[in-house]
């Protein structure tokens, strides 16, 4: 029961990064993909450390920074430039990716056994996302599927180091952590590349505070909370309610048209989730709790 509603509360995450994509494509200022990661990260990890006042201590200097790139800096970067290059659900579909992979890494190199009930989702999954979004008239561009590719690739070892490492302090000072240290490897890019923006409507403001405060600091909470607590693969599957939630949208907010063809792969990609998450076994593996939150913070 306790594992339920874990799994239920982190499948907030990817059900708020599915609005990612709308509010790129309608609220955001364009041509900015560093600025919206930036904005994204860095903002809400600075709140959760002045709420926790905790900051890394030892080798959790660099396993934060690692943790923060990939889990939070080069996948936001990542996975705006393919969001602003390509409609919203083909970047998702590209990102649809992960579980595969993730199922895979899982396996090598956390020695879990091999989980072909996980594998077995994950491709029904990635199959009913591209039937979801994959329209005949979807364009493509050579740099956005690349990023988005990428994107599913970085999050998917963050996925398994953030399993495979565990977390020394409280989950809201690990999240900050993370989102602080993915914000700052990307301030300096985005200041040589982009640079500061002359103006920023109200509008532009909100869509970033809501990518910030519900898909940064809320999102990533939940999402760190179910990585650790079950089977990374598991929790994976709940990401291709990212591309439902964008291609939903596409339908009800923009006019979008829905075929056939893409409301069986809606179908089939709830499926899968209810595939990989049901009769299931019940014990997750030990999380690897380093020390106790307290012993591990350095208050300031």
């Amino acid at each position: 029961m306790k594992n339920s509603r874990i799994l239920a509360a982190t499948a907030i995450a990817p059900i708020i990064w599915g609005t990612t994509y709308v509010v790129t494509s309608e609220i955001l200022p364009d041509g900015r993909p560093l600025l919206a990661s930036v904005l994204r990260a860095l903002p809400a990890g600075l709140i959760l450390l002045a709420v926790t006042r905790s900051l890394p201590r030892g080798a959790w200097w660099w396993k934060s920074l690692v943790l923060g790139t990939l889990n939070i800096g080069a996948f936001f970067a990542f996975l705006f430039i393919s969001a602003y290059r390509l409609p919203g659900g083909v970047s998702a579909t590209l990102g649809a990716i992960n579980p595969l992979i993730v199922a895979i890494l899982a396996v090598a190199l956390l020695h879990e056994a091999i989980n072909r009930r996980a594998l077995t989702a994950a491709g029904i999954g990635l199959v009913g996302v591209a039937m979801l979004v994959l329209t005949p008239d979807a364009a493509l561009d050579a740099v956005g599927v690349l990023a988005g590719l990428a994107g599913g690739l970085s999050t998917a070892f963050g996925v398994i180091l953030t399993k495979k490492w565990g977390r020394p302090t409280s989950l809201l000072a690990f999240t900050g952590w993370q989102l602080v240290a993915g914000g700052l490897v990307l301030t300096v890019p985005m200041l040589l590349i982009e640079g500061l923006p002359s103006h920023l409507t109200a509008a532009n403001l909100g869509g970033y505070a809501w990518l910030a405060i519900a898909g940064g600091a809320v999102s990533y909470f939940l999402w760190f909370r179910g990585i650790l607590a079950l089977p990374p693969a598991r929790v994976t599957l709940l990401s291709f309610f990212a591309p439902l939630v964008a291609t939903i949208l596409g339908w009800a907010v923009l006019g979008q048209t829905l075929a056939p063809l893409q409301w069986l792969g809606a179908v089939a990609t709830l499926g899968a989730v209810l595939l990989g998450n049901t009769n299931a076994p019940t014990k997750a593996p030990q999380q690897r709790e380093l020390v106790p939150a307290s012993a591990g913070n350095v208050s300031g």
